[in-house]
C-alpha cells in the first residue's frame, strides 16, 4: 500500500489519472487555497486530490479546521482555487449546513419548484418534476405543508428535493446532520442514498464529523492539515482512523 508525504497509507484503487473520466462525477487535481493575513499567504488547502465515480455517496471526514468545507466550496464554485484544477458534472447543488439559509419559500411545494423558474416548463411539467423529487426524498406527502412547520432534518430533505428537480448531477453536502435528532439524521441520509444512480447518475459528496455516518458511505477521504491524507474504501478508513484513536488513548 502506497504512502502520502504523511507517511499515512493511502487506499489502493482508487487513482488520479487523466481528466475527466465518464465514470466519474468529481475529480480534483492538486488543489490548493491560501488567503491573504499580515503580507503573507496563509495556505489552508495544500496539493489535494480526489475522485468521485459517478452515482455514489462518499463522506468527507478528518478533524475541524482540517480544509473540509473549503474543499467543498471550491467543487461548489464558491471559492476558487489558489492552484489546481476541477472537473465536475453540471448541474451541481451545494446543500448548507442550516437548511434554513436555503429553504425559503411558504410551502414545500413552492420551494421545491422556485428553481425550475428558469426553465421554460409548463406548470404541469413543474408539478411532475416536484413531485419526482419529493418522492425520491420521501417527502411527497409534506407537498402543500408549511415550511415552518417542518423539523431540520425535513428541511434538508426539501432543500435536497430542490436539488434533484433541477436534474442535479452533483450534490454537496455540508455537515447536514450536525443539528439533527437520530430520527432526521437517518431520514437525510437516506434521502441523499435515494437520489444517487439512476439514469441521472446522481454523485454525492457529504462532509461529516459524525463518523458513524461512514457506514452509508460507498466510499470516504480523511483530511488532514489541509492535505488529503487518505482516498478509497471505507473499511480502510474506518480502520486508520480506528488505529489513530487507540493510538492517541495510549499516549
Amino acid at each position: 500500500m502506497a504512502t502520502s508525504c504523511f507517511g499515512y497509507p493511502i487506499c489502493s484503487g482508487v487513482g488520479m489519472g487523466s481528466m475527466m473520466s465518464s465514470s466519474y462525477g468529481i475529480e480534483g487535481r492538486n488543489l490548493s487555497f491560501s488567503y491573504r493575513r499580515g503580507g503573507k499567504d496563509v495556505p489552508i488547502l495544500k496539493d489535494c486530490s480526489l475522485r468521485i465515480p459517478a452515482g455514489q455517496l462518499w463522506m468527507l471526514v478528518g478533524p475541524n479546521g482540517c480544509g473540509k468545507s473549503t474543499l467543498l466550496k471550491i467543487l461548489a464554485g464558491l471559492l476558487n482555487p489558489t492552484s489546481g484544477d476541477v472537473s465536475i458534472r453540471r448541474p451541481r447543488s451545494f446543500v448548507f449546513q442550516n437548511p434554513d439559509h436555503q429553504v425559503v419559500m411558504p410551502t414545500v411545494e413552492a420551494d421545491v419548484a422556485f428553481g425550475l423558474g428558469k426553465f421554460n416548463l409548463t406548470p404541469h411539467e413543474v408539478r411532475s418534476k416536484v413531485e419526482s423529487a419529493l418522492d425520491a426524498v420521501g417527502m411527497l406527502e409534506y407537498l402543500q405543508r408549511p415550511v415552518q412547520t417542518l423539523s431540520g432534518g425535513q428541511k434538508q430533505r426539501v432543500a435536497i428535493a430542490g436539488a434533484l428537480a433541477e436534474a442535479c448531477r452533483v450534490l454537496l453536502l455540508d455537515e447536514l446532520t450536525t443539528f439533527l435528532d437520530e430520527n432526521d439524521q437517518k431520514g437525510v441520509i437516506k434521502a441523499v442514498k435515494n437520489s444517487l444512480g439512476g439514469l441521472g447518475e446522481v454523485t454525492a459528496l457529504w462532509v461529516t464529523h459524525r463518523l458513524e455516518e461512514l457506514r452509508y458511505a460507498d466510499g470516504a477521504i480523511y483530511m488532514e492539515d489541509g492535505r488529503v491524507v487518505m482516498h478509497g474504501d471505507v473499511s480502510s478508513i474506518a480502520h486508520f482512523l480506528n488505529e489513530k484513536q487507540i493510538g492517541y488513548a495510549d499516549c
